[in-house]
């Protein structure tokens, strides 16, 4: 079995692009999306969903899993992935791995105990997140699990949020779960990260939000809002979909929608890389224009 490609990076990075490319020149790939909103149906034009004749020419996996009014979860895709890595397998085909999603990447590579879920106690908790601000919740994690709270940071109201639920629900420390994600132990996956300067990177990700809101992302918004189900709280947090909620319900022009988007765009490619860059497995590619001119041939090379 060839060993499976992940190929990784920020949003707007050009990740997807080399996975096609490389997919296309090499005979039986198979391509495994790992994105936390690419699995809601019908999310297609904000969460750079892959078209449909990428779909049709390569075969693609982990997209299209749930309804946007389900609250999807990791544990849920983390199956859906490993059976598709394992059927590559059998078929005999090169699994490439476009992944944008850190933690959901950490559970496919490195298998881990998954905690329950308390759906009530995290409502409650996300509300108070919502009141109070996730300083206050990560104080009241540092008392029982001093461990978790270090590794995370307190601004990150969705890890804080899901640690504390944990321990009130399980009555168990989060950390005694597992190494934790600091954990960098082999696993059978080469990783390749796409590495942009912060400049061109801020620039891809303006032209993109741009292309997305000519594409008709407002449209969709709109639409998904109309179903009878609506957007899942988790749904809701997707970028561009949050702040174009905002402008429909009337609290931000559309200007300032758009604005908004890239802002928190860039912010959100900041995270990602800071997540990406703690693990010492993944072999950087310094990228100046054209991320498949420049990536593609030393990945065919191997």
């Amino acid at each position: 079995m060839s060993t499976p490609l992940v190929i990784l990076g920020p949003t707007a990075s050009g990740k997807s692009d080399v996975a096609m490319a490389y997919a296309a020149a090499v005979p039986r790939s198979e391509i495994i999306t790992v994105d936390a909103m690419q699995v809601y149906r019908r999310m297609n034009i904000g969460t750079a969903k892959p078209t449909a004749a990428d779909r049709a020419a390569v075969e693609h996996h982990g997209l299209d899993l749930a309804e946007p009014s389900d609250d999807f979860a990791v544990t849920e895709f983390t199956a859906v992935a490993t059976a598709a890595l394992a059927a590559i397998a059998r078929r005999r085909g090169r699994a490439v791995v476009v992944a944008g999603t850190g933690l959901y990447l950490r559970t496919f590579t490195d298998p881990m105990e998954v905690p329950g879920r308390w759906p009530e106690l995290r409502a409650a908790l996300e509300e108070r997140a919502t009141a109070d601000g996730s300083e206050a919740l990560h104080a009241e994690l540092a008392a029982l699990d001093p461990v978790a709270a270090g590794r995370m940071e307190p601004t990150n109201a969705r890890r804080v949020v899901r640690a504390l639920e944990v321990c009130l629900g399980s009555g168990r420390q989060f950390s005694s779960h597992g190494p934790g994600l600091n954990h960098y132990p082999p696993v059978p996956f080469e990783q390749v990260g796409l590495q942009w300067s912060r400049e061109q990177l801020t620039v891809r990700i303006a032209q993109r939000v741009h292309r997305m809101m000519a594409a008709g992302l407002l449209a969709e918004v709109e639409s998904l809002l109309l179903e009878p189900g609506g957007l899942s709280r988790t749904a809701r947090q997707a970028l561009g979909y949050k702040e174009l909620i905002g402008h429909l319900e009337g609290r931000a022009s559309l200007d300032e929608a758009v604005g908004s988007i890239i802002v928190r765009t860039r912010q959100f490619a900041v995270r990602q890389e800071r997540w990406f860059r703690r693990d010492p497995r993944i072999r950087w590619v310094r990228i100046e224009h054209d991320p498949v001119a420049e990536l593609l041939p030393s990945l065919l090379a191997v």
